[in-house]
């Protein structure tokens, strides 16, 4: 006989209070324990008619949730011990520069090509022929987007456009 859906629910509702309660009481989080409890219930679920046969399915449910909490454990030990390699990160700043806040607002106003070839270009490091191909844009064409993105972002953050193109022109 094929188990069915209803055979895994009673099953789920007999049990799943003790498998939280074991997982908790292996983690130490309710929190947790009830994640690694749905997790092991879901690998059971895709596993039930193999774990339906088994004598305990219950005790194959709990083994499931602690192998999750060791791998947890384990994936914790070596962001400590890369830590511990590394340093501690670095701190992430407050907030951003008022230039990094006016230049993304300035980028946000331009169409979308412009947008784009500037990006590839300028934080890519794109040559031209680099962005012909990942556009499928004719070189001219990158180049007149180019062109005029630095003229536009050139006048929406104050700047003289014959400076930043000059300036750009050199890089």
């Amino acid at each position: 006989m094929q188990p069915s859906t209803a055979d895994f629910d009673a099953f789920y509702q007999a049990s799943a209070r003790r498998v939280v309660l074991y997982l908790y009481a292996v983690c130490g989080d309710l929190a947790d324990a009830q994640d690694l409890a749905q997790e092991a219930y879901a690998r059971a679920w895709q596993h039930w008619p193999k774990v339906s046969g088994y004598d305990n399915p219950e005790g194959w449910v709990r083994a499931a949730g602690w192998r999750l909490a060791a791998n947890r454990w384990r994936g914790l030990r070596r962001r400590w011990a890369a830590q511990a390699r590394m340093g501690p990160p670095e701190p992430a700043a407050a907030s951003p520069s008022p230039d990094r806040v006016a230049v993304v607002a300035a980028l946000q106003q331009l169409p979308a090509a412009q947008r784009q070839a500037v990006a590839l270009h300028y934080l890519f490091d794109m040559s031209v022929s680099d962005i012909v191909l990942h556009t499928g844009a004719p070189a001219g064409t990158v180049k007149a987007r180019l062109s005029r993105a630095r003229t536009a972002l050139a006048e929406l953050l104050g700047e003289h456009p014959q400076e930043v193109n000059d300036v750009a022109s050199r890089s």
